[in-house]
């Protein structure tokens, strides 16, 4: 009798595991908040779960995505534009590189697929009409903050912005992403307990 119940146990703890990776792998995923790039939104060290099951998100969605390789070098697919050496160009960064980073971002998509935006003082100019913005921290009016000569979004591809427009390593300098690099749309924080709450 006692050992069917150890078995039932060690089978009942295989499963709820098994369930548990299959949910993570597929269905939900945790991630915790590295950098200060989306603050106010999400701070450093915050932890949020992200819904594996979405990988066209809306434009004002935040993802959990990797970017183009050489994201973390601020790399563009083509020349003159984004940024190069610290100079910056008239153009935000509208062609990735080939291939993804292993490394995971988080940012918010300010544009789709065919849209057309520029970027002026940090704020988006989308099809014309200026993003609706109040979650963001203010550019602070650098070169960095302003692109204005008008691109367009890539079929298939969002263009990802952090919500700390002033310190934000983004698709202004490293592209657009494709939808196949999309991990998830972030929907739930769950840590720390004050910031409990949806997305």
């Amino acid at each position: 009798m006692r050992s069917r119940s150890i078995v039932e146990l060690v089978v009942t703890i295989v499963v709820a595991v098994g369930i548990a990776l299959l949910v993570q792998a597929f269905i939900v995923k945790p991630y915790k908040i590295p950098s200060g790039s989306m603050e106010p939104t999400l701070d450093i060290g915050q932890r949020i779960l992200a819904n594996r099951m979405i990988s066209h998100p809306s434009v004002g969605d935040i993802v959990v995505f990797h970017p183009p390789s050489g994201a973390d070098e601020e790399i563009c697919g083509v020349a003159d534009e984004g940024e190069s050496g610290g100079r910056y160009f008239a153009r935000a960064c509208d062609v990735h590189s080939p291939s993804q980073s292993s490394e995971t971002f988080i940012k918010r998509v300010v544009a789709g697929p065919g849209d057309r935006i520029s970027i002026v003082d940090g704020h988006v100019i989308r099809n014309g009409v200026r993003e609706r913005d109040s979650y963001i921290n203010q550019c602070g009016g650098g070169p960095e903050c302003t692109f204005p000569q008008t691109i367009t979004i890539p079929p298939g591809e969002y263009f990802m912005m952090g919500d700390n427009r002033g310190l934000s390593d983004d698709s202004r300098y490293w592209g657009p992403v494709p939808d196949a690099w999309i991990i998830g749309v972030a929907f739930f924080t769950y840590w720390p307990p004050d910031r409990i709450g949806t997305l």
